[in-house]
């Protein structure tokens, strides 16, 4: 499967850089959100649309991701390099697509000017890091980027549409095809009436042409579309695991390798289907939260973290892409600041139980941190490492089945 790199550049615009933005430019977090949502897939098809450029791929190679990307809110609006690669981006549209951002999130078009300018930071960003990482050469670059273009349509957020976001051609492929398949057909006419009335035929392509667009449409669609990989638990690659969450009958059905959006009082957050951002917040709408007498009360039910994953071994390094559940989980807080939560590291039943404590105890620990450093750390209510305590799985077991005691998990406390 393609490397996402939409993924990489969302991590690098949730909901804690979103918070910010909305207090330097004076906008509601809902409509910053909104312009964020909808300048992505303009930058990123522009970026793909310019896969070849010399000016956008010497920008990508040239780019210090690091300074970028460590101050999106401060200093992308200010970069040279970002006020010099728009135009190469989006073929002077800018000011079009700015008014239509505008417009569409309900802020000024000042505000969504800097929003564009923080995403484009964001995406050059990102890419710029994501090809320094892989060690890819310039010429490995167009490959990267044209993998993102079956994403794109599905990207657009409803309320905007491709050609208001100016790379409705990315899909020009579609009407070629359609093009070329009439030039090498016939063009039979229908059978002329016999009878004295004036002559009526028409032709053929009434009816086949419009046959023949569905199929390619289908056609399209089927190569384009990446498939969704499964999201598997918060394996933490080298230990970590908690108690199973309780779902309602409703929720278990459905699929929970589904992205969904989730409605946190007027702001959508991403995630899985029945997955820990949906739990956590529908218990909190329910009201079970408040109706808890006390910390007894609410101990036994975990939320396993779906997408946090830290590298091999290391207590303080997460994998790309787990910084977004962790911004969810402040996103919550943040919304219902009465809440408080405990985070609970967990491993299988290999190796050396004291240092299996250690790790585990490390890994919450550090998520205790990461909350406190994103202004929420009032809320926690504490960070406990259980080791192989609640494993369940031998530590003969094949590995691919000890993974599922290798979690984190959060629970709500008092």
């Amino acid at each position: 499967m393609a490397m996402n790199i939409i993924q990489l550049i969302k991590d690098q615009l949730g909901p804690v850089l979103i918070s910010k933005l909305s207090s330097e430019l004076g906008e509601s977090e809902s409509g910053i959100g909104k312009a964020i949502s909808g300048f992505l897939p303009a930058i990123l098809g522009g970026f793909i649309n310019q896969s070849n450029s010399s000016g956008v791929l010497d920008a990508i190679t040239n780019v210090d991701s690091g300074s970028l990307l460590g101050d999106l809110v401060g200093g992308a609006k200010n970069n040279s390099l970002i006020s010099s690669l728009l135009p190469l981006l989006l073929g002077g549209k800018s000011n079009d697509l700015i008014g239509n951002v505008a417009r569409f999130a309900g802020i000024s078009e000042t505000s969504s000017s800097s929003v564009l300018d923080t995403v484009t930071g964001a995406s050059l960003g990102s890419i710029g890091k994501y090809v320094k990482d892989n060690q890819l050469g310039i010429n490995d670059i167009p490959q990267l980027l044209n993998d993102q273009k079956g994403l794109l349509a599905g990207l657009v957020p409803a309320g905007l549409s491709l050609g208001s976001l100016g790379f409705g051609n990315l899909f020009s492929s579609v009407e070629e095809k359609i093009e070329s398949i009439k030039e090498s057909i016939p063009n039979p006419e229908l059978p002329k009436f016999q009878n004295n009335e004036p002559e009526k035929g028409g032709s053929i392509w009434k009816w086949l042409l419009p046959l023949i667009v569905l199929c390619l449409l289908g056609w399209f669609i089927f190569k384009q579309c990446d498939k969704k990989e499964a999201s598997t638990p918060i394996t933490a690659k080298g230990s970590d695991t908690l108690p199973v969450v309780d779902t309602s009958e409703a929720m278990a059905q459905l699929d929970p390798s589904q992205q969904v959006d989730i409605d946190l009082k007027g702001v959508n957050l991403k995630g899985s289907a029945n997955g820990m951002e949906m739990q956590m917040v529908d218990f909190l709408k329910s009201g079970a939260y408040d109706k808890a007498a006390n910390d007894e009360t609410l101990k036994d039910k975990w939320y396993n973290f779906d997408r946090v994953n830290f590298k091999m071994g290391s207590s303080n390094e997460l994998e790309a892409g787990s910084s977004e559940q962790l911004d969810n989980l402040v996103a919550i807080l943040k919304a219902f600041p009465e809440t408080k939560v405990k985070i609970g590291g967990y491993t299988d039943k290999t190796g050396n139980e004291e240092a299996n404590l250690k790790l585990s105890q490390d890994r919450a620990t550090f998520i205790k941190n990461y909350l406190d450093k994103a202004g929420v750390g009032n809320q926690v209510a504490g960070a406990e490492g259980y080791g192989s305590q609640y494993a369940t799985v031998s530590a003969a077991a094949p590995d691919a089945e000890r993974a599922k005691d290798r979690k984190m998990a959060v629970r709500f406390s008092k």
